[in-house]
């Protein structure tokens, strides 16, 4: 979800995968997938650094920096039932 100010000043949060094109004409058009447009104040460009670091925290490994979390995922795969956890068998 991306941030951006429409020109009468409200602030709307946008879906980022749903943005299919941006214009600066010479304000800012958003064009979605629905073929709905908004007109922004921000700059193309700072759209664009918004939608990047959008898309960096959401596809980030979890719990890595900027991750979604590391209590999402565990650590590492469980043993299969009736199994030691341990390549050769042993219990230790």
């Amino acid at each position: 979800m991306v941030p951006v100010t429409r020109l009468d000043g409200r602030e709307v949060v946008v879906n980022a995968e749903l943005i299919e094109t941006l214009e600066a004409t010479p304000d800012t058009v958003i064009t979605l997938t629905t073929g709905r447009r908004l007109v922004v104040r921000e700059p193309v460009e700072r759209v664009i650094e918004r939608v990047v670091a959008y898309r960096r925290r959401i596809l980030a490994p979890a719990g890595g920096p900027g991750g979604a979390g590391a209590s999402c995922a565990p650590a590492s795969p469980a043993p299969a039932a009736g199994s030691t956890g341990h390549e050769d068998g042993d219990p230790r």
